[in-house]
């Protein structure tokens, strides 16, 4: 089975930066698609950065350039950096790993929590 863990959550104030960091149990640099989602209280899990094949990446509208999410084969790691964080971004993060182009296969992580607060 494929494990995620998420890391790197936590409070910080507006204007600030955190780097959220994923772990996956399996080789990523040959896995289609991962990513990060997230949700807010109230709210629906909501997408918000995607990186397909290690150079195809898909951002929300409401990043507006302010994240960037990247790989690190050697390490097995998806991170997101997000700088300029703004108090509706409050929500627990989800890492997502979609091994296979043509099969269902989807794993989550159990979520970082990201506060933003001043």
């Amino acid at each position: 089975q494929v494990q995620l863990v998420e890391s790197g959550g936590g409070l910080v104030q507006p204007g600030g930066s955190l780097r959220l960091s994923c772990t996956v149990s399996l080789d990523i640099a040959n896995i289609w698609e991962m990513g990060w989602y997230r949700q807010a209280p109230g709210k629906q899990r909501e997408f918000v950065a995607t990186l397909r094949s290690d150079i195809i990446t898909d951002y929300a509208d409401f990043v507006n350039g302010r994240f960037t999410i990247s790989r690190d084969n050697a390490k097995n790691t998806v991170d997101l950096q997000m700088n300029s964080l703004k108090p509706d971004d409050t929500a627990v993060y989800y890492c997502n790993v979609r091994p296979f182009r043509f099969a269902s296969s989807n794993y989550w992580g159990q979520g970082t929590q990201v506060t933003v607060s001043s």
